[in-house]
């Protein structure tokens, strides 16, 4: 035997490529394959977003599966693959037509020249993957035809490959076998009763195939030719030589092509497999589970949550740092008369917004991988942008104002009534001095005067004091709302946009993953 046959559940080799474009593959193909290739393109585009934030080495390895998959997934996965395999003589074309219930697989002296591949399709679509396995389009049939209705239903799907003898001497032949086996979702041996123990087969393939028990089966041929008291005897010993190459429950049937005797049954067995998912399918499966697993390393559980992007905390050391409070006094003053020039903003300091910003950033991103926090870093304004942004926005807070009109009213009837009540004194004091009677009307008049006087003057006061704070908290309200939404535009905004992209990243990642998860 020259090489070593790989084992089923090793990668394929790379395809020379289907003479079929991706989108008339994509005509072809079933539910596996397109539910395959949503996963694929899920993620593709969470590589995308993820952009270089992953681990370059990470997205090497996942374009990597991609490609492989992808490449895989042009030749479909919905046909499950049955490769019949055996020695010179075993009756392999017999049992290939005997179950496709056709005459098409070459039988007799011809056969064992030829190091061609038949093929026996239920089903439509396989044209790419018999032409990636290698089987001539002559060497093809399409078993299932509007005469057979729903006959064949339970075999769609099914593609079974008649490989040239295991055994033959010439080695193109053992070649084919070798290149195929691996791509079948299930290897069917058949042996015969004269060489079932042949070194050949079992030094050469089984003892190598341990382990994949579950994908293996062997049909006993030809036993019309064996007594029927010697039947049994014969299979036990099959499956004896069997456990002595280390292959436990590998299931052994009797079976004859030419009778028809356990054909039947193989059929059964065949339509099972059809059931499950193909060979090609569960290695798609899995390279794209491996792959999402790897790149949801890359990526936190969850984003954080909304309240860690409040940026309160931001608003109160900005506030202080600009001197909103005492600026809203200043304000407050002019408005009661105290003062008679407007306040102003000094410059921002920018250790107090370099403090405010870090501490909001490092609040912000705790639980996200070091590469999207810092793209957060990179995103929101630096120190000296957001500097820029609050002294712009500090600009358009109005901090002057017109003094009151109602306490300008009330102090100028608190001086008039002042000036009548000093009026209405001097009258009645006249009168007194010059020997009138005190009981006349100016000196009541005048007292009922200036005490309206003195209370027109404590309205003016109070009506100052409510304006004045009334004008402060607004100043104090607006100095606040524009730190406020400079923050959010310069922080909290480009942050969210971040976070929003892990979300979307960690969403397609979790719809890669297998569907068994």
């Amino acid at each position: 035997m020259n090489g070593t046959p790989a084992l089923p559940d090793q990668p394929p080799p790379a395809p020379a490529g289907p003479a079929v474009s991706p989108d008339a593959a994509s005509t072809l193909q079933g539910e596996q394959t397109a539910a395959l290739r949503r996963r694929a393109d899920a993620l593709e585009e969470a590589v995308r977003r993820a952009g270089e934030r992953v681990d370059p080495e990470v997205v090497e390895q996942v374009l990597a599966v991609l490609g492989r998959v992808r490449e895989r997934l042009l030749l479909g996965v919905d046909h499950t693959v049955v490769a019949l395999a055996g020695g010179t003589g075993s009756g392999k074309s017999s049992l290939f037509n005997a179950v496709a219930g056709l005459q098409f697989a070459e039988v007799g002296v011809r056969r064992p020249t030829t190091s061609r591949v038949t093929a026996c399709v239920w089903g439509m679509g396989s044209g790419p993957l018999l032409q990636w396995l290698g089987v001539d389009p002559d060497d093809r049939i399409e078993r299932e035809s509007l005469l057979d209705g729903e006959h064949e239903a339970a075999l769609r799907g099914l593609v079974l490959l008649d490989l040239p003898d295991h055994d033959s001497v010439s080695p193109e032949h053992r070649a084919v076998v070798d290149r195929v086996l691996p791509q079948a979702d299930m290897l069917v041996w058949v042996v015969d009763p004269q060489k079932y123990a042949d070194d050949a087969l079992h030094a050469g393939y089984l003892r190598r195939l341990v382990g994949h028990e579950a994908a293996m089966a062997v049909l006993l041929n030809q036993v019309d030719t064996v007594q029927p008291a010697l039947r049994d005897g014969l299979a036990a010993d099959v499956e004896r030589l069997l456990v002595e190459d280390g292959l436990r429950g590998v299931p052994v049937r009797q079976v004859s092509a030419r009778t028809g005797e356990g054909v039947q049954e193989v059929r059964t067995e065949l339509a099972r497999m059809v059931a499950q998912r193909s060979l090609a399918a569960r290695r798609a499966d899995a390279e794209l589970d491996g792959a999402a697993r790897l790149l949801s390393g890359q990526l936190a559980p969850a984003e954080p949550e909304p309240a860690r992007l409040a940026v309160a905390p931001v608003v109160e050391t900005l506030a202080a740092a600009v001197g909103l409070d005492a600026v809203a006094d200043a304000v407050a003053a002019l408005v009661r008369g105290a003062s008679w020039s407007a306040p102003t903003f000094g410059p921002v300091p920018l250790d107090s917004v370099a403090q405010a910003r870090s501490g909001w950033i490092e609040h912000a991103t705790a639980g996200l991988p070091a590469r999207w926090a810092r793209d957060v870093h990179e995103r929101v304004a630096t120190d000296a942008e957001l500097g820029l942004a609050l002294t712009d926005a500090l600009a358009g807070v109005t901090v002057t104002a017109r003094r009151s009109r109602w306490a300008a009213a009330l102090t100028a009837l608190a001086v008039l009534l002042g000036l009548a009540a000093v009026i209405a004194a001097a009258v009645g004091l006249g009168e007194w001095l010059g020997g009138g009677s005190v009981d006349g009307w100016a000196l009541p008049s005048a007292a009922a005067t200036a005490l309206a006087a003195v209370l027109a003057r404590l309205g003016a006061t109070a009506v100052r004091r409510a304006a004045a704070g009334r004008r402060a908290a607004a100043v104090v309200a607006d100095g606040r709302a524009s730190i406020e939404g400079t923050a959010r535009a310069r922080l909290v905004v480009p942050a969210q946009q971040v976070i929003a992209e892990h979300r979307r990243t960690r969403e397609l990642v979790a719809s890669a993953r297998s569907l068994d998860d």
